[in-house]
C-alpha cells in the first residue's frame, strides 16, 4: 500500500480513530495529487491493481470530475487512453497484461460510479469522436450477467444525468440530451431493444434480477424511442408473460407492469393512441389486483390502471369523432371497475393519482345529461371509493378522542389527505345531485342503525359526506330543500348516536347542523330541534372540553344568523345555558373549570345578540341583562375588596378571574347597538355605564397587571362603540390610570383606544385631547430612539418590535389627529414644548422610514398642517418659524432629496401613491406661500442638487399651471 493509498484510506474513515489533523493531512495530500497533470494515468492505474474499495470510488470520483473540468484541455492521446481504459473497465476486459483486479467484480456503488464516468464520456464524445460506443458495449454482453448488468447502469445513468426531463435542465443539457437521442434513433437503438428482448428470454427464469435492471432502463426510454419497437406482439406478449405468470417474483412482474405503464403513457397523436392502448388488452391483467392486497406487484398494477385509464380519458376529451368517444368510453368501462376495487381494498401508494383521475372522469360527465345506466353505477361506486377512503383506521379511536399526539397527527394527516376526495364529492354532487344524496342518506341511514360503539368511524365518515356535500350546494337550494335534503336535514336533527361521546362524531355532527344553517332560516319549525342538538350533551353539554368549546362558537354563529327568528325561544335558552353562566358567576369556578379565553365569551357572546334585540320587551331585556351584569359585577367587586389582603399564591387565580368575567361581559356587550342603549332604551345604557365604572376599579387596584389593562382596555373600546358621547364622564379617570406606567406594547393600545375616540367623535374629544397629548409625547419620545432602530443580528428583539410597532401607532396618531380638524391641539401651552421633537420626527420618517405607508401618512400631516396653520402668503403667521421650516426642512429633503434616492422605486404602486401626496404637498405650499416657496425651492433646493435652470424654470411654469387648473 503506497502513500496515496494510505491519504485515501485515512480521509474515508468514518470511525472517529483517526486524529483530525493526521486526516486533514490526508485530505490534503489527496487533493494535490488529483491536481497533478497525470492524474488520470495514476487513476485508471489504481483501478487495475488496488482491490479497496475506497481508493476504487475515490479514482472514478476522480476521473468524473478531471473528465468535467479539464476535457477540453487533453490532447487526443489522453482522451484516447481515458476512451479505452474506461470501455475496457466496463467491458470486464483487462487494459493490459498485468491487469490483476475487475471493478466490475466489486460493489453497486463502485459500478454506478463508472456508469456515471462512461456517461461524462459519452457526453463529449458521442457521436462525433466515439460514434461506436453503444455498438460496441452490445457486442460485449455476451460476456454474460456482469456485463449486462452494467450496459442497463450505464443507460439509466445516462437517463438520470442527461436525458430524464425529471430533473431540471440548462439549455445546453438539453441540444446534448437531443443530440444523443437522435443519433441512438438512427444508428442503434433498434440494436439496443433487440438485445432487452433477448436477454428477458434468456434470463427470465434463471436472474429475475437482471431482467429487472433491463425492464428499468427499457421504462426510462419508452417515452423517446419508436413505440413501435416494443408495442408490438413478441414484446407486449413477453411482458404480458412476464406480468401474469404467478411463477416470477413479485418485483420482475411490477417492473414489466411499469414498461407496460411507459407505453400507455407515450405521447402520441390522440387516434393512434387509442389504437394503442386498445391493443394492449389491459383486461388481462384486472385479476392481478386481487393476488395479495398488500404486495408490490398490486402497487405496480395499480399505477398501470390508473395510468392507463389517465390516458384513455385524455384521448376521449382531444377525439371529436363518435367512433373515438365510443372506442375510448368501451375501454374506460372495462378498466374502472378495477380502477375502484384497488382504492376499495388494496394498500396502495396511487390513491392521489387515482383521485385525480376520478375527477377527470366526473368532469367529462358535466356535459351529458342524462348519465347512462353505466355512468350513473360507475357515480355510485365513486361514492363508495370517497366513503372507504375518508374513514379513520380504528387503531387510532383512543388517541383520536383523547387527541394526544398520536391522534392529532393522525388527524391532521386525515385532514389533509381528505381534501381532493372532498373536491370530488363536491364535483360528484354537481353532476349527479340526486344520486349523491340518495347515497348520503343511504350512509347516514346505516350509520343509525349500526352498532354506534363498533361503527364510530362508519358514522363519522357519513356525517363528513353530508357536510362536504353542502359545500356544493346554492344558497337558494340550502334554503328551499330540494330534492332528499328535505329529509336528511331533519333526519341529522333528530338523531342521537350511540356514539355521540366520541370527540371527532361529535365535532363533525355539529360542525354538519351549522353547515346546513340557512335551510333552517326558511324552515323554522326545525329550530328546536337545533336548539336541542347545541344545548344539550350532543353540543354545549358534551362531556369532552374541546367539543362543549367548540359547540359553544358554533351556536353562537348560529344566534347571528337566525336572530330574530329565535325571540320565541329565549326563555328555554337561557334556562338551558344557567349551568354555563353560574359558572361565571361563582368566585373561582372560572379559573378551575374553564381552560381557554373562548371557554364563555362565545355563550355571552350569543347571549347578547338574543337578548340585545329590540324585539325584546325592554322589562324582560332589563331583566335578563340585570340578572347577567349584576352578579358578574358583584364578584369583581369581591375581589377588588379583598386584593390587598390576598397572599401571592392566590393573586394569580384572582386575576385570571377577573379577566374572564370582563372577557363574558364585553362579549355580552356586543348584542347591543348604540341606538338601543342611547336613544331608544337609557335604562339598558345605564347599566353598562354603572358595569363600566366598576370595572374602571381595577385599574386602580391592579395599575400594573398588564392582561388586565389589555382587558379593560377592550371593554372601553366596546363602551365607546354602544355608549356614544355618554361614556365622555368615564374617559379621564380611564385615560389617566391607563396611560400611568403604561409599557409600549400598552401605550400603543392606548392609542389606538384614543384614535377610535377621535374618529368617532372628530373636535368634541379637543378637551380630552389637550389633557392628555402632552403627557403622551413626553412619554413616546423618551422611548423612541432618536435615530433609526438598529438592524442585522440581534435586532429583532420582542422590546425592538414593540417599540416599531408604538412608532408606527404614534404616526397613525398624529396622522388622525390632523386629519380630525384638531392640529390646534399640537398648539395649546402644554403641547407647545413638544411641537419642534414632532415635527423633526415626522420629517425624517416622511423621507427615511422604510414603510412607504408611514412616509405617505406623514406627508399628510404636513398637508393638513399647512392648510390649517398657514392663512395667506403674506398673512400673519399663526404659528412663528413654521413656514421656514417647512420650506428648509420639509421641501427639501421631502420633495427633492428622498425623491432623488436610489431606494424611490417609482415601479411600486405604494411608492407613485407617496410621489402623488409629494406633489400635492408642493401645490399646496405654492398656495399658502406664494413665490416665496417658488424662489427658495428654485434658488436653493434645485441649485444645491444641480439641477439645470431651464428644467427648473419648467418646474416653476408647471406648479403654476397645476394650482390653477387643479
Amino acid at each position: 500500500m503506497d502513500d496515496l493509498e494510505k491519504a485515501i484510506l485515512i480521509s474515508f474513515d468514518e470511525s472517529g480513530a483517526v486524529d483530525s489533523a493526521l486526516k486533514a493531512q490526508a485530505v490534503g495530500y489527496c487533493q494535490q495529487i488529483k491536481e497533478t497533470p497525470s492524474i488520470c494515468s495514476i487513476c485508471i492505474e489504481r483501478l487495475c491493481f488496488s482491490k479497496l474499495v475506497q481508493v476504487q470510488f475515490w479514482c472514478l470520483q476522480c476521473l468524473h470530475e478531471v473528465l468535467r473540468v479539464r476535457y477540453s484541455s487533453m490532447g487526443p492521446e489522453e482522451k484516447s487512453f481515458i476512451r479505452k481504459s474506461v470501455f475496457s473497465l466496463a467491458c470486464y476486459e483487462s487494459i493490459d497484461d498485468k491487469n490483476l483486479v475487475r471493478v466490475l467484480d466489486g460493489p453497486a456503488f463502485i459500478k454506478n460510479k463508472l456508469a456515471q464516468v462512461m456517461v461524462t464520456l459519452i457526453c463529449f464524445e458521442y457521436p462525433m469522436i466515439w460514434p461506436s460506443v453503444f455498438v460496441d458495449f452490445l457486442s460485449n454482453l455476451s460476456k454474460g450477467v456482469v456485463v449486462i448488468d452494467m450496459f442497463c447502469r450505464v443507460l439509466n445513468a445516462l437517463d438520470e444525468e442527461v436525458i430524464s426531463l425529471d430533473y431540471p435542465r440548462s439549455q445546453e443539457e438539453v441540444a446534448i440530451a437531443g443530440q444523443i437521442k437522435d443519433a441512438m434513433r438512427q444508428q442503434c437503438i433498434s440494436q439496443v431493444v433487440r438485445a432487452w428482448y433477448d436477454i428477458l428470454l434468456m434470463y427470465r427464469n434463471s436472474d429475475p434480477d437482471l431482467c429487472c435492471s433491463v425492464l428499468d432502463s427499457m421504462r426510462r426510454y419508452v417515452s423517446w424511442i419508436d413505440i413501435g419497437l416494443i408495442a408490438n406482439d413478441a414484446f407486449v406478449g413477453l411482458l404480458f408473460e412476464l406480468m401474469l405468470v404467478s411463477g416470477f417474483p413479485d418485483q420482475l412482474r411490477g417492473a414489466a407492469a411499469g414498461c407496460i405503464h411507459a407505453v400507455a403513457a407515450k405521447r402520441m397523436d390522440p387516434k393512434a393512441k387509442l389504437t394503442l392502448l386498445q391493443s394492449l388488452q389491459i383486461r388481462k391483467v384486472f385479476g392481478l389486483v386481487a393476488e395479495d392486497n398488500d404486495s408490490e406487484l398490486v402497487s405496480s398494477v395499480s399505477s398501470l390502471l390508473t395510468g392507463y385509464s389517465t390516458e384513455v380519458l385524455e384521448c376521449s376529451k382531444r377525439l371529436n369523432s363518435e367512433d373515438g368517444k365510443a372506442v375510448s368510453t368501451e375501454l374506460l368501462n372495462e378498466v374502472l371497475p378495477s380502477v375502484f376495487y384497488v382504492m376499495q381494498n388494496c394498500e396502495i401508494d396511487e390513491t392521489f393519482s387515482i383521485v385525480q383521475f376520478l375527477s377527470g372522469y366526473v368532469g367529462t360527465l358535466k356535459s351529458l345529461a342524462p348519465l347512462t345506466e353505466t355512468q350513473s353505477l360507475h357515480v355510485g361506486q365513486i361514492l363508495d371509493v370517497i366513503r372507504s377512503q375518508i374513514r379513520f383506521d380504528p387503531a387510532y379511536r383512543n388517541n383520536l378522542d383523547m387527541l394526544d399526539k398520536t391522534g392529532k397527527e393522525e388527524e391532521d394527516r386525515m385532514a389533509e389527505f381528505r381534501k381532493d376526495l372532498f373536491v370530488l364529492l363536491r364535483s360528484v354532487g354537481r353532476v349527479a345531485p340526486d344520486a349523491t344524496q340518495l347515497f348520503i342518506r343511504n350512509s347516514l341511514a346505516s350509520a343509525v342503525a349500526s352498532n354506534g360503539d363498533v361503527n364510530v368511524e362508519e358514522i363519522e365518515a357519513a356525517l363528513s359526506l353530508l357536510y362536504a356535500f353542502g359545500e356544493s350546494l346554492s344558497d337558494e337550494t340550502m334554503k328551499t330543500g330540494n330534492g332528499l335534503l328535505g329529509e336528511l336535514i331533519p333526519m341529522l336533527l333528530s338523531t342521537k348516536f350511540p356514539c355521540h361521546n366520541n370527540r371527532l362524531v361529535a365535532l363533525i355532527y355539529l360542525e354538519t347542523v351549522t353547515r346546513y344553517m340557512k335551510f333552517f332560516q326558511e324552515n323554522t319549525q326545525y329550530i328546536p330541534l337545533v336548539l336541542s342538538a347545541f344545548l344539550d350533551e350532543r353540543g354545549i353539554h358534551h362531556p369532552n372540553r374541546n367539543v362543549s368549546r367548540r359547540a359553544s362558537y358554533l351556536f353562537m354563529r348560529i344566534v347571528k344568523l337566525l336572530k330574530a327568528k329565535l325571540v320565541p325561544y329565549i326563555e328555554t335558552i337561557l334556562q338551558s345555558l344557567q349551568d354555563t353562566v353560574a359558572q361565571f358567576t361563582t368566585i373561582y369556578a372560572v379559573s378551575k373549570e374553564l381552560s381557554g379565553c373562548e371557554d364563555g365569551s362565545h355563550i355571552f357572546e350569543a347571549i347578547g345578540l338574543l337578548i340585545g334585540m329590540e324585539d325584546v320587551p325592554l322589562e324582560k331585556q332589563s331583566e335578563y341583562l340585570t340578572a347577567l351584569l349584576t352578579p358578574l359585577c358583584q364578584q369583581v367587586e369581591a375581589l377588588l375588596l379583598n386584593a390587598k389582603a390576598q397572599n401571592p399564591e392566590e393573586s394569580p387565580a384572582k386575576i385570571t378571574n377577573i379577566q374572564q368575567i370582563i372577557m363574558a361581559i364585553n362579549a355580552l356587550s356586543k348584542g347591543f347597538s348604540e341606538r338601543l342603549v342611547t336613544a331608544s332604551r337609557p335604562a339598558i345604557g345605564l347599566m353598562f355605564k354603572q358595569t363600566l365604572d366598576v370595572l374602571l376599579r381595577i385599574l386602580i387596584i391592579y395599575p400594573k397587571i398588564e392582561p388586565l389593562r389589555c382587558k379593560v382596555t377592550s371593554f372601553i373600546h366596546r363602551m365607546v362603540d354602544i355608549l356614544g358621547s355618554s361614556v365622555f364622564p368615564y374617559l379621564p379617570k380611564a385615560l389617566e390610570q391607563l396611560l400611568a406606567e403604561s409599557e409600549p406594547k400598552e401605550l400603543a393600545g392606548f392609542l389606538l383606544l384614543l384614535n377610535q375616540l377621535i374618529c368617532k367623535f372628530n373636535t368634541g374629544v379637543q378637551d380630552i385631547l389637550e389633557e392628555v397629548y402632552p403627557a403622551i409625547a413626553s412619554r413616546v419620545f423618551n422611548i423612541l430612539p432618536r435615530d433609526a432602530f438598529p438592524t442585522g443580528p440581534g435586532s429583532n428583539t420582542e422590546e425592538i418590535r414593540e417599540l416599531q410597532e408604538l412608532q408606527r401607532t404614534f404616526y397613525t396618531f398624529l396622522h388622525v389627529i390632523a386629519t380630525h380638524d384638531l392640529s390646534s391641539v399640537f398648539l395649546s401651552s402644554k403641547s407647545r414644548a413638544y411641537l419642534d421633537p414632532m415635527m423633526q420626527l415626522i420629517v425624517h420618517a416622511s423621507c427615511n422610514h422604510k414603510d412607504i405607508l408611514v412616509r405617505k401618512a406623514c406627508v399628510q400631516i404636513f398637508i393638513r398642517l399647512i392648510k390649517d396653520w398657514c392663512v395667506s402668503p403674506y398673512g400673519e403667521e399663526k404659528v412663528p418659524g413654521f413656514r421656514s421650516f417647512v420650506m428648509e426642512a420639509f421641501a427639501t429633503n421631502c420633495c427633492l432629496y428622498s425623491v432623488l434616492d436610489k431606494s424611490f422605486e417609482f415601479r411600486d404602486a405604494n411608492t407613485l401613491v407617496l410621489f402623488g401626496e409629494i406633489v400635492l404637498v408642493q401645490k399646496v405650499m405654492f398656495e399658502k406661500f406664494g413665490n416665496d416657496f417658488l424662489v427658495h425651492f428654485v434658488s436653493k433646493s434645485l441649485q444645491s442638487a444641480h439641477c439645470p435652470q431651464d428644467l427648473a424654470e419648467q418646474y416653476c411654469q408647471k406648479l403654476q399651471v397645476f394650482y390653477f387648473f387643479f
